[in-house]
């Protein structure tokens, strides 16, 4: 069935109206927004394509209307204004959707949609003799397998303003969504969170979906006590609840927030949201109207955009490696794609076209349906790292799955300046892959193992020992076995900072230049950064790596560094030649000095090494105890003896 627009004379539902009853309207999908005020200049790009050819740029009046200039063109081909027809398509009730404006002077309007590998198709154009509301009802049928619908906008000899735009449902939805209940849970990040709080309140239509907004407090210092926090305060009201306990983690924090809604409010959904984010406000809306339209009960989750590069989407989704238990980019998504160099409409943006599907969202946003928590319970206790992934595979086994929803998304610190996998995380990324692998993965998973033991390697070449503890102390903790996770909880993160603390790489000092210069030529060490590329070079790095930790070390290189290597050069096969370096935190704040110790190095890989044997032999039974103990472990009534005690 072919694609149809149909023109009506009839004036368009304004965006955010209120049906009969007083409620939302509920045929709303997706408004028409605007960039704010205060955006970088780049973020446009996520609202709008502009053509070069403008003189003038489109003037935002308001989030929600603006001022398209004289001969002058413009699309809404946009990561926030276009209509991600697939999803909706494969996850919801919805076959057509209309498109309504207002536009108050005479312009063109024209239709386009596209397909899965990108290729963009004319659906319909309009000629505006004058101002007022149009409508164009369009069909979902080809999106199977991907595609978005947008429209362009080109004026004749008068500005125009577009306003009350917005996608609508041609069907009624399935099933009502009363309320939401939003739970943050935060860190001695009160600024952040503030800031959260306020972009909650400032959207009245927004405001009027939300019932509850429950707020973590894990930290000692106070979000209450945070600048602008009264504004927060003020625009929430009473449905502002801050809940004040000790620190355990992302999976406490959001399990509180999961806790308290289902306990404590009639909300028929639960919104994880991390305190260290950039929200755009519509994806609330966007989020609710998907679930509410969805044919079953199902996660919907926002992508991620990159908070120091606001035009770039930073994840599309992701899913899990049954061989290596890794997360891993969705098959056919785009990494780090940037809007303001690569439209939606440009050649190289053919993936963003094509549907991916996911095993999991992220919990920096993630829309969780109370009868999901209902049926599955609440996180399993492991501090940070693996719990929404976790989730997702549970809810996914039970027949609720996950939807990575494109123009649902906020701004969150990209990965590539996190330190994550080397710091203290270490400990929280090991020791709750191997839960998740036992709950989810084959009997004995060869792939994880080999992973892990090359990466003990790797960081031991890397002169980071303190790593390689960490990941020693994650395997004893999980083969103590899950009735031990819920007394690690509160007490686990303490014990690992100060295992990390008695290594040199695990103490981050404020600069290198506290240090005498290196000593090592610069063009010597640049020719050391050269890849090993095939298996005779990578075979002859590590045998050489192997035997340099034969040799006694120079000690004078522990006092006076033979580098300074910044964060994105610290490879294995440059520090595994060195006796002593400086490295430098992702986060460029501050350095490491890295020491070799040849003692150390061999009976940490004889360590790693009895550990993985110790693993293959017990994992097939801590599997089925891992396993048995899932019920209890994500309870109610085990977490709340938790919050009460």
């Amino acid at each position: 069935m072919a694609s149809k627009t149909v023109d009506r004379s009839t004036q368009a539902a304004p965006a955010g109206a209120r049906d009969a009853a007083g409620g939302p309207n509920n045929a709303l999908l997706q408004r028409v927004i605007a960039p704010r005020a205060g955006d970088p200049l780049d973020v446009r790009a996520l609202y709008l394509d502009e053509d070069s050819s403008n003189e003038q740029r489109t003037r935002p009046l308001s989030r929600t209307s603006l001022s398209v200039p004289e001969r002058a063109g413009v699309s809404f081909a946009s990561y926030f204004n276009a209509f991600p027809a697939s999803y909706w398509r494969r996850w919801t009730t919805v076959n057509a959707v209309e498109l309504r404006l207002t536009v108050d002077g005479p312009c063109r309007v024209d239709i386009y949609r596209s397909k899965a590998d990108g290729l963009q198709v004319h659906v319909s154009g309009k000629v505006l003799d004058q101002g007022g509301p149009v409508v164009f009802e369009l069909d979902l049928t080809p999106f199977e397998d991907g595609g978005w619908y947008w429209f362009d906008i080109t004026t004749e000899d008068q500005p125009v303003t577009v306003s009350e735009g917005g996608w609508y449902a041609t069907t009624p939805a399935p099933r009502e969504v009363r309320s939401v209940a939003i739970a943050i849970t935060t860190f001695n990040r009160p600024d952040d969170c503030v800031a959260a709080l306020q972009a909650i309140g400032e959207d009245p239509t927004v405001l009027a979906s939300v019932g509850t907004v429950i707020v973590a407090d894990q930290g000692n210092k106070k979000v209450r006590d945070a600048k602008g926090f009264d504004v927060g305060q003020a625009r929430l009201g009473d449905r502002l609840r801050i809940v004040d306990q000790a620190n355990m983690g992302g999976s406490g924090g959001f399990a509180r927030g999961m806790y308290e809604a289902v306990t404590t409010t009639d909300c028929d959904h639960v919104l994880l949201m991390d305190d260290d984010i950039v929200i755009e406000p519509d994806s609330i809306l966007r989020a609710l109207a998907f679930s509410r339209y969805a044919e079953r009960p199902m996660l919907v989750g926002g992508q991620m955009l990159n908070l120091q590069a606001r035009s770039h989407l930073h994840s599309m989704g992701e899913v899990i490696d049954r061989y290596q238990f890794a997360w891993r980019g969705a098959p056919n998504s785009e990494y780090d794609h940037d809007f303001d160099e690569e439209p939606l409409r440009h050649e190289d943006s053919a993936k963003l076209h094509r549907r991916i599907d996911v095993d999991y969202n992220g919990w920096w946003m993630c829309l969780i349906p109370r009868t999901v928590i209902d049926e599955i319970g609440l996180p399993l206790p492991l501090f940070i790292k693996w719990d929404d992934s976790e989730y997702g595979l549970r809810a996914g086994a039970a027949g609720y799955p996950t939807a990575s929803l494109p123009g649902v998304a906020i701004w969150h610190m990209p990965w590539s300046d996190k330190d994550d996998v080397t710091d203290w995380q270490a400990y929280f990324h090991l020791r709750n892959r191997l839960v998740v692998a036992a709950m989810y993965g084959p009997s004995r998973p060869e792939g994880l193992f080999k992973q892990t033991m090359k990466m003990s390697l790797k960081h031991l070449l890397s002169l980071e020992y303190s790593t390689v503890a960490l990941h020693d102390r994650a395997i004893q903790d999980f083969l103590a076995g899950p009735q031990k996770l819920f007394g690690l909880l509160p007490n686990a993160l303490p014990e690992i900072r100060e295992l990390r603390a008695q290594f040199p790489d695990g103490q981050v000092l404020p600069s290198a230049k506290q240090f005498p210069l290196p000593t090592m030529d610069p063009l010597v060490a640049e020719h050391f950064l050269k890849p090993p590329a095939n298996p005779v070079t990578i075979g002859k790095t590590l045998a050489s790596g192997l035997v340099h930790n034969l040799l006694p070390v120079k000690h004078e290189h522990h006092e006076r560094p033979q580098l300074n290597i910044p964060a994105q050069d610290a490879r294995w096969f440059l520090l595994a030649r060195l006796d002593g370096a400086t490295v430098s935190t992702a986060d460029g704040r501050g350095v490491t000095y890295r020491k070799r110790d040849p003692k150390l190095f061999w009976s940490m890989l004889r360590k790693a090494a009895q550990n993985h044997a110790i693993l293959a032999k017990e994992f097939p039974r801590l599997a089925v105890e891992y396993r048995r103990a899932k019920a209890e472990l994500t309870s109610i009534d085990s977490w709340r003896k938790v919050f009460e005690g």
